[in-house]
C-alpha cells in the first residue's frame, strides 16, 4: 500500500521552462505513473514550449503540446524534495534540507529536431535513473 503523503516530489528548473525541464517533467510524469509528484519551472519562462521539443517528445510517445512554461516560485522549491537545475545558475533559490542536482545538458533553444533528439534521450536516461533511485525501498 502506498501512502500519498510519502510520494517523492521533484522540481525541474531551467531558465525558460520551454525545453529541458519540460522534457524531464514529462518523462518523470509518464514513467513515474503517479508515484512521483512532478513540477517544472523557469527562472525567466518563455512564451511557449519549444516546438522542436514538442516534436521530439511526440516521437517518444509523449504529448506535451498543451504544456505552458511556468515561472519559478519559492513555494514550488519549498514543496519539492529534489530540485534538479539545468543551467539556471544563481537564479534558482536554495533552501536547506532540499536535495539539489545540477544536470549539465545542452540547451535545445533555437535547435532543430536533430539536435533536440540526443538531449531528449539523455534526459530520459537520467530520469529513469532518478526514478529508480526515488522508488527504491
Amino acid at each position: 500500500m502506498s501512502d500519498t503523503t510519502s510520494k517523492p516530489s521533484v522540481l525541474f528548473v531551467c531558465v525558460h521552462n520551454a525545453g529541458r525541464s519540460q522534457m524531464a517533467a514529462a518523462f518523470l510524469t509518464h514513467l513515474g505513473r503517479d508515484r512521483v509528484e512532478v513540477r517544472s519551472a523557469g527562472s525567466a519562462p518563455a512564451a511557449a514550449v519549444n516546438p522542436a521539443v514538442v516534436e521530439a517528445m511526440a516521437e517518444a510517445g509523449i504529448d506535451i503540446s498543451a504544456e505552458v512554461p511556468k515561472v519559478l516560485t519559492t513555494e514550488a522549491v519549498q514543496a519539492s524534495d529534489v530540485v534538479i537545475t539545468m543551467g539556471c545558475g544563481d537564479a534558482c533559490p536554495v533552501f536547506p534540507g532540499k536535495r539539489y542536482l545540477d544536470w549539465k545538458l545542452d540547451d535545445p533553444a533555437g535547435q532543430g529536431i536533430e539536435a533536440v533528439r540526443p538531449i531528449r534521450d539523455e534526459i530520459e536516461n537520467r530520469v529513469r535513473g532518478l526514478l529508480d533511485e526515488l522508488l527504491a525501498v
